[in-house]
């Protein structure tokens, strides 16, 4: 184990003295933000593929396949197949919006009064989804160093919270990209090979497995259009995701990068699926599903190399919990503190530093004591594409739509998803369902109800959309390197 001790201990420093850097880059409230709309398309596409491919993707994948065969790529797919319908359709118009949040593009397009309502329901699906990401954390440390799992989580947390500090996105960007190289390298080009080379082959695992294992659809109908469902229409409207949209230097970069980041996701699950697939053919009495990445990654690699792979899954975990992180601090900062007149009180890259802090230990305080965080995602999830998925789509695709349209959608999906909650449980699909449903029925029938949007905002909307505010904030720049 000491060559794994060696290789995670460089892999843990390395993310610390990457985070260092990022501190000398993140000057500004863009920096900090959105690492200064400067992505290129490997950068882009690299970070993005980070971000979305965390712990649940790469552990939970492996999973999936362990107990469904390649149908349990289907989560993953349902990811890639999100990002790639975000950027062909709508990541160009929302890179030329320059703003932060995702209540900040709902206040342009309806005329204010919206970002309160969105910002709460968003900020508790990014903290608990950063919450989720650090408990993940307890996994990896355990098989490593046989510490507790709260142990295990204030390690991994602490590393997380301590380089998304520093520089903010810049940061988290430069961390990103090592993270997916690692990753790339780990579960891609050395587990998935071996895994199946261990296995007999396809042939191998064929002749040992029953033949559901290699059916595409064995993991139920229903739950395919599930993961479609809460996922691919999730990563359409989640800030952690919006906001790398929004790092990207072109509308053209944002497009390009995100589809091979999408075809990436593709690859990626079905790798997860087929290393479950191999680990059952390997060790099919596993006491638990979950323990099949560690299991198989502990008795096929070397020394050295299994640090190696490890280092892969604490970098996907690390990416999608640090993502959420500066999600969740951005959504407390420009939709919610400054409601409250906490704005100024000082200069704005502080700010988000002492929020990026706060949040972050409670994330990790929170991971410590949490029983049950699937189901508390769940509800994250649901509400999210529940309360916000009509008002955001209709807001990008609908000149129709009102603000108090918007607002009616918002508060009756969102109310329509908890109270099905409780009446068939949390892992029902009907709260989803009929959330959804009446979030549409109501924006829809209060948007007709209701004056049309102003042609004054409706103006500022499309000259956003037309990217006049790009222009705006380089003749802004000019001006002031001028004066």
């Amino acid at each position: 184990m000491a060559g794994d001790y060696a290789v995670i201990a460089l892999y843990i420093a390395g993310m610390i003295g990457v985070g260092w850097f990022g501190l000398r880059l993140a000057k500004t409230k863009s920096d900090y933000l959105v690492a200064g709309r400067r992505l290129g398309w490997f950068m882009y596409s690299g970070t993005m593929s980070a971000v979305v491919l965390g712990g649940a993707s790469t552990v939970g994948g492996v999973k999936l396949g362990y107990t469904y065969g390649i149908s349990g790529a289907w989560l993953v797919i349902a990811i890639g197949v999100g990002i790639l319908v975000l950027h062909t359709l709508f990541a160009r118009r929302l890179v030329k919006l320059r703003v932060y949040t995702v209540g900040e593009m709902l206040d342009l397009r309806y005329g204010g009064s919206t970002s309160t309502i969105s910002g709460v329901v968003m900020w508790g699906y990014t903290l608990m989804l950063t919450v989720t990401s650090t408990l993940a954390f307890a996994t990896i440390f355990k098989v490593l160093f046989n510490v507790p799992s709260w142990a295990g989580i204030a390690i991994g947390g602490s590393i997380v919270v301590l380089y998304s500090v520093l520089g903010g996105m810049w940061s988290i960007t430069l961390t990103d990209i090592v993270q997916f190289v690692i990753k790339t390298i780990g579960i891609l080009l050395i587990l998935l090979p071996v895994s199946i080379v261990s296995a007999g082959g396809f042939d191998g695992m064929a002749a040992r497995l029953d033949e559901s294992y290699f059916e595409l659809t064995a993991i139920g109908g229903d739950t395919i259009f599930t993961y479609f469902l809460i996922y691919s229409f999730g990563l359409l409207i989640g800030q952690d995701i919006w906001q790398r949209v929004f790092t990207a230097r072109t509308p053209g970069i944002a497009t390009g990068g995100g589809v091979i980041s999408g075809v990436y996701c593709l690859v990626y699950g079905l790798a997860g699926a087929l290393i479950g697939t191999a680990a059952k053919t390997l060790y099919p009495n596993l006491a638990s599903a979950q323990d099949a990445f560690a299991t198989i990654v502990e008795q096929q690699l070397p020394a050295g190399i299994r640090g190696l792979v490890l280092a892969a899954a604490l970098s996907a975990m690390m990416s999608t919990a640090s993502g959420a992180l500066i999600a969740c601090s951005t959504v407390s900062t420009s939709d919610l503190l400054s409601k409250l007149g906490l704005k100024k009180a000082v200069n704005e890259v502080t700010r988000n530093r002492i929020t990026t802090l706060v949040l972050g230990i409670v994330a990790i305080g929170i991971a410590m004591i949490v029983d049950d965080v699937v189901n508390a995602l769940t509800i994250a999830y649901d509400i999210l594409v529940g309360g916000l998925l009509v008002a955001i789509i209709g807001g990008l695709a609908w000149k129709r739509g009102t603000r108090q349209g918007a607002l009616a959608s918002m508060v009756v999906g969102t109310v329509v998803v908890i109270t099905f909650m409780f009446v068939d449980g949390v892992e029902a699909n009907s709260p989803i369902y009929w959330g959804l449903g009446s979030s549409l029925a109501v924006y829809l029938l209060v948007s007709f109800l209701t004056p049309r949007t102003s042609d004054e905002i409706l103006t500022v909307w499309t000259r956003r959309l037309n990217g006049s505010a790009v222009a705006e904030e380089e003749e802004a720049k000019l001006a002031a390197s001028q004066s």
